[in-house]
């Protein structure tokens, strides 16, 4: 499992990828509200008329789940659920699965002891990247969708759903449009799972060194927590920019966006939504890692039966 210093996963592959794609889809949809209304936060820009600077459309966590609820209903909410929910079964599920054989192979076959924190982050960076490689078409179309807001009447929306999305995108911009973003998207996911997984890692082994405390659920959440802050402290800054990327076709590259996004909004733009970040980010790692443990102990109760 994910921490505890055990180097050796005790159940199959298959039955971790199960267990990390179903655990990473029940959080998902317990805080994706959360992810949408960051994802308004990171796309909003400052507006600008005449000598005047007009007030944000959206403040702060609440005020843009609210927000977004009167103006567009509750299911707005949920808006990208659907390629969510993909995304969390490819990305989430090979991210996870992949980290202890990653992370044994890093250290090689005759290690003995604790797993030290630097191949802990070299595997999370590793199988974050090679996971979004995968997925990242998932998780464009999701963006897509949470970023469109209420429209004027009489003006259609983009896509009808996410299955529309995929062709539309596909048909109008090219198949290789689905990859648009994947820079700071694999840079994302990599320092983030790095974050969330070697942090996971390494505080539930730290925790469970004190006297009193055992590999139970006030363990996974105190680890769990760890995990959320510090990923969301290291991955806000590429977040921001794929938000942007994606949500917006006119960047041109990584560097563009990040170079307009500092000289337009400044350099706390690349920290817009920090608190619905962790608010989402920190839920979704509790969320998550205590749904995973228990998962695996139950597909480990079903593959020793």
């Amino acid at each position: 499992m994910v921490g505890g210093g055990n180097s050796k996963s005790d159940i199959s592959f298959a039955g971790t990828y199960a267990s990390s794609a179903f655990a990473a889809c029940f959080a998902e949809v317990c805080t994706l509200p959360l992810d949408t209304a960051k994802v308004r936060l990171q796309l909003q820009k400052q507006a600008v008329l005449g000598d005047a600077v007009t007030l944000p459309r959206y403040r702060g966590l609440l005020g843009t789940v609210g927000t977004i609820a009167r103006e567009e209903g509750f299911s707005a909410l949920w808006k990208g659920i659907v390629p969510g929910l993909h995304r969390q079964c490819l990305n989430g599920g090979l991210r996870i699965a992949l980290y202890e054989p990653v992370k044994n192979f890093y250290v090689g076959a005759d290690h003995v002891g604790d797993v030290p924190l630097s191949k802990k982050i070299l595997a999370g960076f590793t199988t974050g990247a090679m996971a979004i490689a995968v997925a990242n078409p998932t998780d464009l179309v999701k963006v897509r969708l949470q970023a469109e807001g209420k429209l004027p009447p009489g003006v259609p929306k983009r896509y009808s759903g996410s299955l529309n999305a995929y062709s539309t995108i596909m048909r109008q911009e090219g198949v290789g449009a689905l990859w648009t973003g994947i820079g700071p998207n694999i840079a994302r996911n990599g320092i983030i799972n790095a974050a969330e997984l070697a942090s996971y890692d390494q505080v539930k082994q730290t925790i469970l060194k004190i006297p009193g405390f055992t590999d139970n659920v006030v363990t996974h959440l105190l680890a769990g927590l760890g995990a959320g802050f510090f990923a969301v402290c290291a991955g806000s800054p590429v977040d921001v920019v794929k938000s942007r990327m994606m949500g917006d076709s006119s960047y041109k590259s990584t560097l563009d966006c990040f170079i307009k996004t500092l000289k337009n909004d400044g350099p706390f733009a690349f920290y817009m939504g920090f608190i619905p970040n962790f608010g989402r980010l920190g839920s979704w790692n509790v969320i998550m890692f205590l749904t995973l443990e228990q998962a695996k102990k139950f597909v480990k109760s079903l593959e020793s039966a």
